[in-house]
């Protein structure tokens, strides 16, 4: 049986505010820019790289998340389509090196602008300063409201609300405890209690490389919601 092609989107598609709105210099831009083609799994951006160019995700899934010396990670954002990094944004206006790591979780398009096209048309043109700094201003938020639950917010919150978000149209999130550690910036052993215990409650079932969700208003109750 012959595979079926995937189509790759445009940006006139992703992006249909900006197609409407975009000045001359803008489309030029966008429509000239080399999509890249990426796996599952594969580096977007190591931390300590330069960074090269400006991505707009046209399909697919990217996590940014930063490792600490003594290896564990903490998942920072993820990245859908139409959607672009705030850590790049922030390392091409700074001229910085990335602080942080950028993995596919799923085979990814995108448009990549290089920076000194970047630079250029940020400088003459307000539709795309509007598009950048929005996108920039709106993944900022995000990014302090994470800061926020990890100073102050209570784990079991924060696993309830991954576990929410993170399941599929089954209620079945397919991760480990490592991973679910890993992406919440905490130790196995404290994420493998606080499933033990919400499992012990009957709000969840705790399988081999999956966990099963049986009570979605429990947990977000204890989202918060």
């Amino acid at each position: 049986m012959t595979r079926a092609m995937t189509i790759t989107p445009d940006w006139h598609d992703v992006l249909p505010e900006l197609d409407k709105s975009a000045d001359k210099i803008t489309r030029q831009l966008l429509d000239s820019s080399k999509v890249i083609s990426l796996k599952a799994n594969s580096t977007v951006f190591h931390q300590g790289d330069a960074c090269n160019n400006y991505l707009i995700i046209l399909n697919g899934k990217v996590k940014v998340f930063t490792r600490a010396e003594n290896g564990r990670e903490i998942l920072l954002y993820r990245l859908f389509q139409g959607d672009s990094c705030v850590i790049t944004t922030s390392c091409l206006f700074g001229h910085k090196n990335y602080p942080a790591e950028g993995l596919t979780e799923t085979d990814v398009s995108a448009l990549a602008i290089p920076v000194n096209q970047f630079n250029d048309v940020l400088k003459n043109s307000e539709t795309f300063r509007e598009m950048v700094f929005s996108a920039f201003s709106s993944h900022l938020s995000d990014l302090i409201t994470l800061v926020e639950e990890v100073a102050f917010g209570k784990l079991d919150a924060r696993l309830a609300k991954h576990l929410l978000e993170q399941c599929d149209e089954n209620n079945t999130l397919t991760s480990t405890h490592q991973i679910i550690a890993a992406e919440l910036g905490t130790a196995r052993e404290v994420i493998s209690r606080q499933l033990k215990d919400m499992e012990s409650k009957g709000y969840i079932e705790i399988n081999r490389g999956y966990i099963k969700i049986n009570d979605t208003p429990a947990l977000q109750d204890i989202k918060g919601l």
